[in-house]
């Protein structure tokens, strides 16, 4: 039986963003797990632009806070991605039906969070020193393209 991945956006801020994800959602068969206050309206003009017209294919959850998803999920495996930590979403050995958790896009997961969770806290590596971050919807499916790669998700 094929268990979908979960991506989970924490306060997503853009809605171009969130927009891509919901399209590799859809074209992933991953369930997307809203959290939080959203920076924007969900009928937003320029989110559903980005989906395009894979809004019906996509499982969208809604949650209040990052606990209550957590405790509707009591044996899920949660990965948190951010980078302030050293360890390697390619060190990470991804199982179906993991939770692959993106803070905020301006501020990133707590660092609380973070440290609570280290052996579960994993960046994706970038060789050259001049960019914080990559966008949130590439760093997405980066993360999910591996997660799928291993457990053979691609065929």
């Amino acid at each position: 039986m094929n268990i979908p991945f979960n991506i989970v956006l924490v306060e997503p801020e853009i809605p171009p963003n969130t927009g891509n994800i919901a399209r590799l959602c859809a074209a992933t068969g991953t369930t997307l797990h809203l959290v939080g206050k959203l920076g924007f309206n969900t009928d937003d003009r320029t989110l559903k632009r980005a989906g395009l017209d894979y809004w019906k294919f996509v499982d969208i959850r809604y949650w209040k806070d990052l606990e209550e998803l957590q405790h509707s999920f009591p044996e899920g495996n949660f990965y948190y991605l951010s980078t302030k930590v050293a360890q390697s979403y390619t060190d990470t050995q991804f199982k179906q039906g993991d939770f692959i958790v993106f803070g905020k896009e301006t501020k990133g997961l707590p660092p609380e969070l973070l440290n609570a969770n280290p052996e579960r806290s994993i960046t994706i590596p970038m060789p050259a020193d001049n960019v914080r971050s990559l966008n949130l919807s590439t760093s997405a499916g980066i993360v999910l393209y591996e997660a799928l790669r291993q457990t053979g998700g691609l065929h």
